[in-house]
């Protein structure tokens, strides 16, 4: 009873027309506040593995991604890891400059090509921090499948809204993470 005469008293010093209105206001607010602590943890976990391994975020992505899909296409990779291609290329052009990944051409159509780790580009991988925080990891492990779905569901719902959103260019976005 306390928390609801507090919010609408609020609503009548904001000059709001009813309790939702305020409640919207409030639950946007902390959604937003939300998502810049998430984008904040990343950019810090970004920078840690960025210290340690010497790769940004993008390149340790695609270098798993090439370690867990050996026959992948580019263009395959860059999906899986929820890049455009051109910034995959981007990516892999300075992954091969540091001798991380090649690519060959395929046996079977030679317009085809697929990226293989080298020898150093396995041996930082095993030396590289995850990708995920192990704080974020070892908490999201202990959760029920059920909350895990959850999670994932409203991550992958939150992304979509922020994905079409009209002032978002995806080409921009990626840009930035090569």
């Amino acid at each position: 009873m306390y928390a609801f005469s507090r919010e609408f008293s609020r609503a009548r010093e904001l000059r709001f027309t009813s309790y939702e209105e305020v409640r919207l206001e409030d639950t946007t607010e902390a959604v937003l506040a939300s998502i810049r602590k998430i984008i904040r943890a990343s950019d810090l976990h970004s920078s840690h593995i960025r210290r340690t391994s010497g790769l940004t975020s993008p390149q340790l992505m695609l270098l798993r991604a090439i370690r867990d899909f050996p026959s992948a296409t580019l263009g395959q990779l860059a999906e899986q890891i929820s890049l455009s291609q051109a910034t995959a290329t981007t990516i892999l052009n300075r992954l091969e400059t540091m001798d991380l990944a090649a690519r060959y051409r395929s046996e079977v159509d030679r317009r085809k090509s697929h990226v293989q780790l080298t020898e150093m580009g396995e041996s930082v991988l095993r030396s590289a921090p995850h990708p995920m925080q192990a704080k974020f990891i070892s908490e999201f492990e202990t959760l029920k499948p059920f909350e895990q779905t959850a999670i994932l569901s409203t991550l992958q719902h939150v992304a979509e809204m922020m994905q079409h959103a009209p002032e978002s260019n995806e080409s921009s976005l990626d840009e930035s993470a090569a």
